[in-house]
């Protein structure tokens, strides 16, 4: 799904990631771990995860770094399958575990909420998507124009949609120990008569 999102978006400088050179789809993307990206600090605009941590051992250290190269007005969106939707709960019984995408650990909108709060981020908003009729059925126009009117959480999947969390400064009075109400003397200031 990468190439299809890079091709959707508008921002002219995109930036494809690969763990190794065997699955990159072109010369520019960069390759290395992703619990360790070769980006500094608050770099990216908009970070996309597609189905990523679902499959990772660590993805606690990824999400972290995802948010350690998203900018303070950037944008990270995450998808991810849900276990709450109709799959996810096929999933349980489902005797194929070993197969993609059945061989994933998938965690609800909420969980992951929780993970982003852990690294200073707020979801903005979660929209769930892929909403089938009954087990192993195609996504349904009916279906999906229903479940996104009223965003039902048994949607397939969700996207993830989330910011920075900004610390504001706290605004405090500042209070002065004055006793006596203020008068010209007391400011230091003369007036002087002139005749």
């Amino acid at each position: 799904m990468g190439p299809p999102l890079m091709s959707m978006s508008d921002i002219a400088h995109k930036l494809q990631w690969s763990p190794t050179r065997d699955s990159a789809t072109s010369e520019q993307t960069l390759i290395c771990p992703a619990e360790r990206l070769a980006l500094p600090d608050r770099c990216l605009d908009v970070v996309v995860l597609h189905h990523w941590l679902e499959h990772l051992p660590d993805a606690h250290h990824v999400l972290q770094e995802a948010t350690r190269v998203t900018s303070d007005s950037g944008i990270l969106v995450l998808f991810g399958f849900n276990p709450v939707g109709i799959s996810g709960l096929v999933k349980q019984w489902r005797k194929r575990q070993g197969q993609y995408p059945w061989n994933g650990q998938w965690r609800t909108a909420s969980q992951m909420g929780d993970w982003l709060r852990f690294v200073d981020f707020e979801v903005e908003r979660v929209d769930y998507c892929c909403f089938r009729g009954w087990p192993g059925s195609r996504c349904i126009e009916h279906w999906e124009s229903l479940g996104r009117r009223y965003n039902c959480p048994l949607g397939e999947s969700y996207m993830l949609l989330a910011k920075r969390r900004q610390r504001h400064a706290p605004a405090q009075r500042i209070k002065f120990g004055l006793k006596a109400p203020l008068t010209a003397s007391s400011l230091g200031a003369t007036r002087s008569k002139s005749d």
